[in-house]
């Protein structure tokens, strides 16, 4: 596969050095991507790099992942207003070993492929650089009008905040420039990958390797992801939609990709997930034909969300979906987890009631009109279960008086309670 089309047809590419496609095409390269080690998750906001390395290896060539734990620990000026917190060397390993285990699920580091993934941490060669090794051997390479031409660094001089740019964060391109370097030297590196933000370091690597290798090297940048409305891309109302389970469930994962719009989804579904192109043209051409089945948003959803949980995670996900369009039993409501279930619930009234009020059994009556406050009067709470409008636990309430036990505990502490389509109450038991 020729890695660069495969990019382009995507919408993946953004800038590319000239002569970039052509030593993909003559033999295996080793590329790398950096990622900040300032949290112990990816966010979907990594996911672009991520594909563009899944994509790579995939072309039969080598991806290498660079944990940023030397130059997390100062700022970069892209794009950026604040300096970064120094992280502790503890906290970096626990962050980099979480990182590989998600990465894992979309790049091949264990076999004994020649273009199998590695990682590496900066850290590593950056902890034992002195200044004095580092002016002597890097900075007198690149010129300060070289460093002055950059976007990222004149954006931040000009600013109107007036809080200017720190001699930290100004060499944080030589500092990423040393990483090419080393990469180059070391692992015979020859392409770095990341978002338009970062063409103007990326590039400064490759200058250094000219400039002191006489070496050859290369870069290529996607865009930046947008939202059709201008939103920003991977930010809900919550913060960032996370990878890590217990920091965004599944069901909330899925839920994010399901609700994207038409103009987004198509270009999502190109971006980040494995689909061909015909496949993907066909199904574009489907969803216009029936856009309210959002079948495009159904398929990204799915692709995504097997790729970075399960399967399983994924049809539990579908029929927790289902919950609030009144399609689903009382026994998926068993079935689903305690996270998932808070999820689709979530800002839903909620009642607390002691678990001795169940230990001999209640009627409904008592617990829904006195217990808690879901009916205002046991004469409306019968008039509405008469009607037909009352379900506990999405099973029809047929009888006020009906006696409720622990035995119909969900996750062994909530109630759920609708009254008529789309009133959710719950009642925990603790």
């Amino acid at each position: 596969m020729n890695f660069v089309k495969e990019l382009e047809w995507r919408g993946m590419i953004h800038d590319m050095m000239p002569g970039t496609e052509e030593q993909l095409l003559k033999e295996m390269t080793s590329a790398y991507v950096g990622i900040d080690p300032t949290a112990d998750s990816l966010h979907i906001g990594h996911l672009v790099s991520v594909m563009m390395l899944k994509h790579f290896q995939r072309c039969g060539h080598k991806p290498i992942v660079l944990v940023g734990g030397a130059t997390g620990m100062i700022g970069d000026p892209s794009g950026k207003s604040q300096e970064r917190n120094l992280l502790d060397e503890q906290t970096l390993r626990h962050n980099q070993e979480c990182l590989k285990e998600q990465l894992a699920r979309f790049l091949d580091f264990e076999s004994d492929a020649a273009n199998a993934a590695i990682m590496v941490n900066n850290y590593d060669w950056m902890k034992e650089f002195s200044f004095l090794d580092f002016i002597r051997d890097i900075g007198k390479h690149i010129t300060v009008n070289y460093m002055m031409s950059k976007d990222s660094v004149k954006k931040r001089i000009s600013g109107e905040s007036g809080s200017g740019l720190s001699f930290t964060e100004f060499t944080y391109q030589l500092v990423q420039g040393t990483d090419f370097l080393h990469l180059y030297e070391h692992n015979g590196c020859k392409l770095q990958m990341g978002g338009s933000d970062q063409w103007g370091n990326i590039v400064t690597g490759t200058e250094l390797i000219r400039r002191k290798l006489g070496g050859e090297a290369f870069a290529l940048t996607c865009p930046l992801i947008t939202k059709a409305d201008g939103g920003k891309f991977g930010k809900t109302e919550e913060g960032n939609v996370w990878l890590d389970r217990n920091l965004t469930s599944p069901y909330k994962f899925y839920q994010f990709w399901l609700n994207t719009s038409d103009e987004d989804a198509e270009k999502y579904t190109k971006i980040f997930t494995l689909l061909d192109k015909e496949t993907i043209d066909n199904l574009i051409a489907e969803h216009k034909l029936a856009a309210h089945e959002r079948k495009i948003q159904k398929t990204l959803a799915k692709e995504l969300t097997i790729m970075v949980h399960s399967e399983e995670d994924y049809n539990s996900a579908v029929e927790a979906s289902e919950i609030l369009f009144g399609k689903s039993t009382s026994d998926i409501l068993h079935k689903i987890d305690e996270n998932t279930f808070l999820s689709v619930f979530e800002g839903v009234p909620m009642f607390n009631v002691p678990m001795a009020v169940l230990e001999n059994g209640i009627s409904f009556a008592d617990l829904a009109a006195e217990k808690t406050e879901i009916f205002p009067s046991k004469g409306e709470l019968r008039r509405t279960v008469k009607g037909g409008g009352v379900s506990l636990n999405k099973e029809k309430v047929n009888d006020a008086e009906v006696i409720i036990d622990k035995s119909q505990l969900i996750n062994n502490k909530y109630i759920l309670i609708q009254k008529g389509k789309k009133n959710y109450y719950l009642i925990k038991v603790d």
